[in-house]
């Protein structure tokens, strides 16, 4: 079954970071979750069996040559907090959204259904990170806290490539005008991210895009992966998805990255 896993690749990250790193943008599949939770739900704060959380989690360790006890995730919160991590504390799941590090062997993992997962690299620094930005934590800082944290252990601003996977789509994100005034209160140009939606005095925001340009800004070279987590049901799971139908639950997709040992 583990096989069965079938996590999404960035040519980015493959082409620049793939012979010192391992990396996958997981999807639903390959798991053992069942009903609303159906394949590799990997989210803690699920109602879904803990056994099967558990069984799920394991695999993902699993296609990384690792054990449970190595992969690091951390306790999300929407936050733009940052936390270093080695092997004295990879199990700890401290309150935050970001995760970075320079050791081999952890697996840096991020958990979402329609925020944006974003792993980092410096390859030539070894060094590595993984954020979870949904649009408060994109707002707040939570990419720059995690380029930030990568500098503070070796990595070198320019040196870093990173890949935005699954998230939700700008099709698919509508939001009330108290939501447009709160970027444009951070920033005027934030106008350029929001679109008109039928539905009069609301708008489309494309988060994807407004996470690139974050990044961008910041000094490191980034791509996005393209992909709806909220029109792909078969593959992705989707809180706002969940939403709509009315379904009281939803699982979460794991986007992760490990050093490989030198």
């Amino acid at each position: 079954m583990l096989h069965a896993l079938s996590p999404v690749q960035s040519p980015l990250l493959a082409a620049r970071a793939g012979a010192v790193t391992r990396h996958g943008f997981f999807t639903r599949e390959g798991g053992v979750s069942e009903g609303l939770y159906t394949g590799l739900n990997v989210g803690l704060g699920s109602r879904d069996v803990p056994q099967k959380v558990a069984e799920n989690r394991a695999r993902v360790a699993a296609w990384f040559g690792a054990d449970i006890d190595h992969l690091a995730t951390v306790h999300q919160v929407h936050s733009p907090r940052a936390v270093t991590v080695d092997a004295g504390n990879a199990t700890e799941r401290p309150e935050a959204d970001a995760l970075v590090t320079a050791t081999p062997g952890i697996v840096l993992g991020v958990l979402s259904a329609d925020c944006g997962p974003i792993l980092f690299c410096d390859p030539q620094s070894r060094v590595i990170g993984a954020a979870h930005a949904g649009w408060k934590g994109a707002l707040t800082g939570v990419l720059e806290s995690t380029i930030d944290a990568m500098v503070a252990i070796g990595a070198e601003r320019s040196k870093i490539v990173a890949c935005l996977g699954p998230s939700i789509s700008a099709a698919h994100y509508e939001v009330g005008a108290e939501f447009v005034a709160r970027f444009l209160e951070a920033d005027s140009a934030n106008s350029g991210f929001f679109t008109p939606s039928i539905k009069e005095g609301h708008f489309m925001f494309d988060l994807p895009a407004y996470t690139l340009t974050r990044l961008r800004r910041d000094g490191v070279q980034a791509e996005s992966l393209g992909d709806c987590t909220y029109g792909d049901p078969a593959r992705f799971f989707s809180y706002r998805r969940t939403t709509h139908a009315g379904e009281p639950d939803y699982g979460r997709q794991i986007s992760a990255i490990s050093l490989k040992e030198a």
